[in-house]
């Protein structure tokens, strides 16, 4: 703390410009409002798009540790497998008119593969799989992961100059190639491979948009039924009993209603990323038990594009159902004129950080495309299309009432 005060003196840094007042037209605000029901955002939002650009222009006024790392109080035990704080570096970044993101740094180059002996709880977080993971749940038309875009950040004035937490003031250092680094609040000698730096100051980072306060939207965190096991050898029902999901459909609420469909989406959109990671997945308590299932920290995926890891699609297979709309999607994305890899590259190079991903890894998007379809056409064989194929399609909401006007 000492070192840091001498150095923001020697340099002669003074504080950042004080908040704004909150406009109801601020692109976070219009956002949050915007949730309903049927997704985060609707089909065609021009507030996603002002959220994106905000995200990558607007200045940073405070940074932090996010508060699941807070509460560890910068605990760490280097014998535990999966260690809680280091390898999910990432911060809290607050803007002038109260939106604030969720900033996770690089920590693998695009070309990387994540190495086969990796186990998938261990593995890196990356940034550019938050970014593509986004685009891809907005081609879905799932419309469940909060808009993300990327950023090139100088850590020593958006970061280290704004922060006002003396454990993340105390965590920068300079690197023996005179770059600005920082690292997670575990003990150092514990964590030098988590280290993040600059080159010198910029670092390329994920920003994704945070969802309303638990206090004005509450949210449910469930375990998935097809959690994995988190240990190096151990083995949960799911993966030894092909006949799984029928214990699953008697239990309350996945035996009736749309959670279960709801489930296998988020199997097929973990297939298509290659995220072994969704321990749990959260639901706004407001639309009850059919409410949509947030897709959210999607940093594990897009590791390994030579690998299709088809145990993800344990629901599918399993259960063998699927949403017809789910189902005219993908079907429509298999089409040589609608190839999700040229949707997704078409997408991606909207992004400030393009290209986010390297063509192995779009081209991987089609091969599990058709193992998805594969995997649909053999339960259709096998029961019939009609107990496949659930048809969610709704007639058209009738007009919302007029939103009530916030006031300052």
């Amino acid at each position: 703390s000492r070192r840091h005060k001498l150095y923001r003196e020697e340099l002669n840094l003074t504080s950042p410009a004080a908040l704004l007042p909150l406009r109801p037209e601020a692109s976070w605000l219009q956002f949050h409002l915007g949730i309903t029901r049927d997704g985060l955002y609707p089909r065609s939002s021009p507030t996603v798009n002002r959220l994106l650009r905000d995200m990558q222009e607007l200045t940073t006024v405070s940074a932090d540790y996010s508060q699941d790392e807070k509460a560890l109080l910068g605990a760490c035990d280097c014998s535990q497998i999966v260690k809680p704080s280091g390898v999910h570096l990432k911060l809290v970044l607050r803007f002038q008119d109260f939106g604030k993101a969720m900033f996770k740094p690089m920590r693998q180059k695009r070309e990387e593969e994540t190495p086969e002996d990796f186990f998938y709880f261990v593995d890196f977080q990356r940034h550019n799989a938050e970014i593509a993971a986004f685009h891809l749940d907005r081609i879905l038309d799932f419309r469940r992961v909060p808009p993300t875009v990327g950023r090139l950040i100088n850590v020593t004035k958006e970061i280290l100059e704004v922060t006002k937490n003396e454990i993340l003031q105390s965590v920068f250092f300079v690197s023996p190639a005179s770059n600005v680094c920082f690292f997670a609040k575990c003990p150092y000698m514990c964590k030098t491979e988590y280290a993040v730096c600059g080159s010198p100051h910029l670092l390329e980072g994920s920003l994704s948009a945070f969802l309303p306060s638990l206090n004005l939207a509450p949210r449910l965190s469930i375990p998935n039924p097809w959690i994995r096991s988190y240990s190096f050898d151990g083995k949960e029902e799911w993966e030894v009993n092909p006949l799984y999901c029928n214990t699953v459909r008697e239990i309350y609420p996945y035996s009736n209603g749309n959670r279960l469909l709801n489930i296998v989406d988020m199997a097929i959109f973990d297939f298509l990323i290659g995220n072994m990671d969704r321990h749990h997945y959260e639901m706004f308590t407001k639309f009850g038990d059919d409410g949509f299932l947030l897709h959210l920290d999607n940093a594990r995926g897009f590791g390994r594009h030579s690998h299709d890891e088809t145990s993800i699609l344990a629901p599918l297979s399993q259960c063998c159902i699927i949403k017809r709309t789910t189902l005219l999607r993908l079907q429509l994305l298999a089409e040589p004129e609608y190839r999700l890899s040229d949707v997704m590259r078409e997408s991606l190079l909207q992004d400030p950080l393009a290209p986010v991903l390297t063509e192995p890894h779009l081209l991987a998007l089609d091969r599990r495309l058709r193992l998805i379809l594969k995997a649909v056409r053999k339960c259709i064989d096998t029961y019939g299309e009609a107990k496949v194929v659930a048809n969610d399609t709704t007639p058209p909401e009738a007009p919302a009432p007029d939103r009530v006007k916030p006031t300052t």
